[in-house]
């Protein structure tokens, strides 16, 4: 529990450093411009082939005469809108993870190595190779997980606790297999993502509830059609930001577990300890010294 707090705030004090704050405009870079490059070309076509869909629905049509009687017509007007919103929003945290994970967690990493980790030898149990194909395989089946509980979100507590659940344990499996990638083997990888399974899994959900944060801003986007330009690279910069905050929550974890693990087997030097220099042999003479034979009266 100590290592789960200290890590939590170590992550957030990490988030103000200056370099993690121009790393994270790499990725906000990258999917500003895929964002709004999909948007100007697909974003009308969309919320026009919505609003058809809906108007083509008896009930719906019953609600939007219900609305416009209450004097809120307005409303069902937002409501394609506001559908396309939610359809894109699993794409965009999608596709933001999986930009974090590749282009700052490695740094990321580095940086908590190099600021508390320095001792631990980097055994590289996974590549950049293997990682990919970690995520995207974790991400395939956290997509089919969506897909299939979609039924269920319309039990209202439910859709509460399975989609955080679901974004928690994909940013638990990739953050964390990323977090040991350069330094664990595969061996204390494996044993640590057993270990602390439940500990990770947490961290992983309580980032996924953030996460669910920028969503407020795209609401706020659709509502306020004026300043769509601007809050939606907030949305995504926020995006950007918790999984930033959560790889590096991630980060101190799993290498302080690490630590822990290598100290315990006693494959790892205290930290801060410098290894004393080896003693000269008797026969040897110490370096400096003349080597002087002696001479037959001496002897």
């Amino acid at each position: 529990m100590n290592t789960l707090f200290d890590s939590f705030w170590r992550a957030a004090a990490y988030c103000l450093h200056p370099r993690v704050i121009v790393l994270s405009l790499l990725p906000l870079a990258l999917i500003v411009a895929l964002s709004m490059g999909l948007g100007y070309f697909y974003w009308q076509p969309a919320v026009d082939a919505v609003r058809a869909l809906l108007e083509g629905s008896s009930w719906m049509a019953t609600l939007a005469h219900w609305l416009e009687g209450l004097g809120a017509g307005h409303l069902f007007a937002l409501l394609a809108p506001l559908l396309v919103v939610i359809a894109v929003t699993p794409v965009i945290v999608i596709v933001s993870l999986l930009v974090v994970a590749v282009a700052m967690t490695p740094s990321l990493v580095n940086m908590v190595a190099e600021r508390r980790f320095a001792h631990l030898e980097r055994k590289k149990g996974g590549s950049m190779i293997v990682s990919l194909v970690w995520s995207l395989g974790s991400t395939l089946l956290a997509v089919l997980a969506l897909v299939l509980s979609i039924p269920l979100w319309l039990v209202p507590p439910l859709v509460l606790v399975l989609p955080p659940l679901i974004w928690g344990w994909l940013t638990y499996r990739v953050m964390a297999f990323d977090a040991l990638a350069e330094h664990a083997s595969k061996e204390e990888r494996t044993e640590i993502l057993q270990r602390y399974k439940a500990w990770l899994l947490g961290i992983g959900v309580l980032t996924g509830y953030l996460g669910a944060a920028p969503g407020l801003v795209w609401a706020s986007s659709v509502v306020f059609a004026a300043a769509f330009v601007v809050l939606v690279p907030v949305a995504i910069w926020i995006y950007t930001l918790v999984f930033a905050f959560s790889s590096l929550w991630f980060t101190h974890y799993c290498l302080a577990a690490l630590d822990e693990l290598r100290s315990a087997r006693g494959q790892n030097p205290p930290a801060g300890k410098e290894t004393p220099e080896p003693l000269a042999l008797p026969h040897e003479p110490h370096p400096g010294t003349p080597n002087v034979t002696p001479s037959p009266g001496q002897v």
